[in-house]
């Protein structure tokens, strides 16, 4: 089914609309909660908070992307709930390691001005990625947006391991250059 008609069984009020949503997006977004979450109930928990979310947001928005929609949701879910059961302290998945990957070339946003900084540096970093050839694009969505470990990239363009660490590694560098260049200091 296309998102467009899962939108317009939200609109309807029709839950047919959330059978949908997890039958076309619950594997993708039950993994992306999982590379955070490292636990398959609170993954589940999650995966089923994002529809709840949805049921009550659709409508009265209409998600252009609702795949990404979807995505965006259950990993903001997933990082509170991690952050919230003091998984950094525990070394409970590879969450504390992503952050960590990126910290250098993304500033974090601190303070009153913080929410205005952190939506330039969302458009300069969309802008960037908009920038990449496809497959560093989907190679840096897929290891900090959805979280997916090296091995599952690697096996999904069938690359060695090392290549894709050395292709995220030179792509956060220019990523690092390109938010310099745009006056966002790291």
């Amino acid at each position: 089914m296309e998102d467009n008609q899962i939108i317009d069984l939200f609109f309807e009020r029709d839950e047919a609309g959330l059978t949908e949503s997890r039958r076309k997006y619950g594997l993708r977004l039950h993994k992306a909660a999982m590379n955070i979450l490292h636990n398959r109930e609170d993954a589940e928990e999650c995966v089923n908070d994002t529809m709840m979310r949805a049921w009550y947001a659709i409508p009265p928005a209409r998600p252009m992307h609702f795949g990404a929609f979807l995505a965006k949701t259950v990993r903001n879910l997933s990082i509170n709930k991690w952050k919230a059961r003091g998984a950094a302290k525990r070394g409970g998945g590879e969450a504390g390691l992503l952050f960590s990957e990126l910290e250098e070339s993304i500033p974090s946003p601190v303070g009153t001005e913080g929410a205005y900084e952190a939506q330039q540096v969302t458009q300069a970093i969309n802008a960037f990625l908009g920038g990449l050839e496809q497959s560093a694009r989907v190679a840096f969505v897929l290891r900090y947006f959805y979280g997916d470990s090296i091995r599952d990239i690697s096996e999904h363009f069938q690359m060695s391991e090392s290549k894709i660490k050395s292709m995220l590694f030179r792509t956060r560098n220019r990523l690092k250059l390109h938010l310099e260049k745009e006056g966002i200091t790291i």
